[in-house]
């Protein structure tokens, strides 16, 4: 079953740019809400931002203003553009799509296989 891919990610200085992509398949992008997560070892995974199919987004408050979340269901891509990066923004990043069915029960979703961020100067 094809997933979602991410890629992009590397070092890059503190106040640098990054732009991850994911890619998956059509019929995900065609009904999926799409996230992007973040994890650093020995703390749990978290929100970052978010996306509907429709366009809508979220964002979690320590990226306001510095991230953007994008997607084109089209070409089937999503992406990250990170600006103003912080040292804090460092871990893996994680792509994923959920499609929730009546009162928001979750009937599938997919998980990407992560892709590595790290701020340092």
């Amino acid at each position: 079953q094809v997933g979602l891919v991410e890629s992009g990610g590397g070092l890059v200085q503190p106040g640098g740019s990054l732009r991850l992509t994911c890619a998956g398949s059509p019929r995900i992008f065609r009904q999926h809400e799409m996230h992007w997560y973040r994890q650093v070892p020995g703390k749990q995974r978290e929100l970052v931002a978010g996306i509907t199919s429709g366009g809508t987004t979220n964002y979690a408050d320590f990226v306001k203003g510095r991230f953007t979340i994008e997607r084109d269901n089209a070409r089937t891509m999503m992406w990250l553009q990170m600006n103003n990066l912080e040292s804090e923004d460092t871990a893996v990043y994680y792509c994923h799509a959920e499609f929730r069915g009546p009162r928001a029960v979750l009937i599938e979703e997919y998980w990407g296989q992560g892709t590595q961020v790290t701020v340092s100067s």
